[in-house]
C-alpha cells in the first residue's frame, strides 16, 4: 500500500509540478532559439483566416470586424466561414461583408466535417483556424506568420487568453488560473523541442500539410498538430498572438465543455498510442506523456488511491497522518468553491481547489461519456458570459 501511495503521489507531484521544473531546467541548458525576425508588409505571406461558425449570431459580427481590423495586409489577408447547419441569422451577417466568404450547407455534421470539406478549396500557403467566439489581438497574426520563416515548422499556435475581471467565479478564475499555468508549459514546451498540441481557438498551418481528419475526432487540433509533430516537424508556440474570449457563463456550462474535452482525450490517447514508443518519438514521445497522456488517463486514479491509501496508512506513521489531513483540508476548501462556484468574489484562490478537483471529476465523466458513445462530434455549446470584449481593447493588446 505504501507503494501504491507514493507512486500516486509521484505522479501528480510530476505532471503538476516536476514537469514544469524539468523543462525549465533543460531549456536553461541549452541555447534558446532565437526570435524569427518580423517580416515586412511586402514579405508577409497570404493567409486564410478560416473560421468555424455554427449558429453564431450574437458574436459573428463583432468576429467578422475584428478580423478586418488585424494589422495585416488586406491583399494578403482571406476571410472564410464555414457555417454549416446554421439554422440562425450567422449566414445572413456574413453575408453583409463583400470581403469575406461564406461556405454553408444546411445539414451539420460537426466541426472538422465542415473543415474537411472546405479546406481543398484554400489556395493561400498557410491557413488560420479560429474560433467564431475568440477574438485575436491587433499584431497576432503578424506574430505567428513570422515563425514560418523556419522551414520546419508545420504549424503555430496562439496562446488561449481567458477574460477576467476583479471579482470573478470559479469558471472565470478557475480557468484563467489553469490557462496561465498551461501557456507557461507550452512555451517550455516549445522552446525546448516542439509544442504538444494547439489552441484550438487559433492556430496556423501549411495549408498543403492539411490532411483529412477521421470526422469522429473530437479534439481535431491536438489530433492534427500532433500528427505533423510525429511526422518531424516543429510546432511553434506564439504567446504574443492572444485568442481572447469570456469564460463560461457557469460551471454546470463550463462542465459541458470540460467533458467534452476530457472524452476528446481519452480518444485522442488511443487514436495516438503509435506516439508512447519512446525509442522512435524520444523527446515527443516524453512530452505527450508528461503533459497529457498522464492528464487524461493517470491522474484521476492516483488522486483516488492517495486518499484511499492515506487513510489505511494513517495510524501507522506520523507523516500518512499529516498527508491524510492535509487532504482534508484540500476537500474542505473545494467544497466552499463549490458552494460559492457560481458568485463573484475577488479572493480568487477559493476557487482553485474546487476547480482542481472538477477538473477531474471532468475527466472520469468523459471517459463514461466516450467509452458508452454518449459524446457526439456535434456537441452542445457552452454558453459564456457576455462578452465585453471590444475592438480596441483587442487592438491594443500586444
Amino acid at each position: 500500500m505504501e507503494i501504491i501511495l507514493w507512486t500516486s503521489v509521484g505522479i501528480i507531484f510530476y505532471h503538476f509540478i516536476g514537469y514544469g521544473v524539468t523543462l525549465t531546467l533543460l531549456n536553461r541548458l541549452k541555447s534558446g532559439k532565437p526570435s524569427p525576425a518580423p517580416l515586412s508588409d511586402t514579405d508577409l505571406p497570404e493567409v486564410t483566416m478560416l473560421i468555424a461558425a455554427y449558429n453564431e449570431e450574437d458574436i459573428i459580427e463583432e468576429k467578422i470586424l475584428n478580423s478586418i481590423s488585424l494589422d495585416y495586409p488586406k491583399d494578403k489577408l482571406k476571410i472564410v466561414v464555414v457555417s454549416d447547419g446554421s439554422d440562425d441569422h450567422t449566414n445572413n451577417i456574413v453575408r453583409k461583408h463583400p470581403e469575406v466568404e461564406l461556405y454553408f450547407k444546411p445539414l451539420r455534421q460537426g466541426k472538422i466535417a465542415a473543415v474537411n470539406r472546405v479546406m481543398p478549396l484554400i489556395s493561400t500557403p498557410y491557413t488560420v483556424f479560429t474560433d467564431a467566439n475568440v477574438m485575436i489581438n491587433k499584431d497576432g497574426l503578424r506574430q505567428m506568420t513570422d515563425h514560418f520563416q523556419r522551414n520546419r515548422v508545420a504549424a503555430v499556435s496562439g496562446e488561449k487568453t481567458v477574460m477576467s475581471a476583479a471579482s470573478d467565479s470559479a469558471s472565470a478564475s478557475g480557468e484563467g488560473f489553469y490557462w496561465k499555468y498551461e501557456s507557461y508549459l507550452k512555451r517550455m514546451d516549445a522552446q525546448w523541442n516542439t509544442l504538444v498540441g494547439s489552441a484550438g481557438e487559433l492556430f496556423a498551418i501549411r495549408t498543403h500539410l492539411f490532411e483529412t481528419i477521421e470526422e469522429n475526432t473530437l479534439i481535431e487540433d491536438f489530433i492534427m498538430t500532433m500528427n505533423l509533430a510525429a511526422k518531424g516537424y516543429t510546432v511553434a508556440y506564439e504567446p504574443k498572438a492572444l485568442a481572447i474570449e469570456t469564460a463560461s457563463a457557469t460551471m454546470a456550462e463550463e462542465q459541458k465543455r470540460k467533458v467534452r474535452i476530457s472524452a476528446g482525450g481519452i480518444q485522442a490517447v488511443i487514436k495516438l498510442l503509435p506516439l508512447l514508443n519512446f525509442f522512435k518519438y524520444g523527446k515527443l514521445t516524453f512530452q505527450y506523456v508528461s503533459h497529457r497522456a498522464l492528464r487524461w488517463t493517470l491522474n484521476p486514479i492516483a488522486l483516488l488511491l492517495i486518499l484511499i491509501c492515506s487513510f489505511q496508512l494513517a495510524s501507522e506513521f506520523w507523516l500518512y497522518e499529516g498527508l491524510l489531513r492535509t487532504q482534508l483540508i484540500f476537500y474542505l476548501l473545494a467544497f466552499v468553491g463549490y458552494v460559492i462556484r457560481d458568485g463573484q468574489t475577488n479572493v480568487k484562490w477559493l476557487h482553485i481547489p474546487y476547480y482542481f478537483i472538477f477538473m477531474h471529476l471532468c475527466i472520469v465523466l468523459g471517459w463514461l461519456k466516450y467509452f458508452s458513445g454518449k459524446q457526439q462530434v456535434t456537441w452542445e455549446k457552452s454558453k459564456r458570459v457576455a462578452s465585453t470584449i471590444s475592438l480596441s481593447q483587442t487592438q491594443l493588446l500586444k
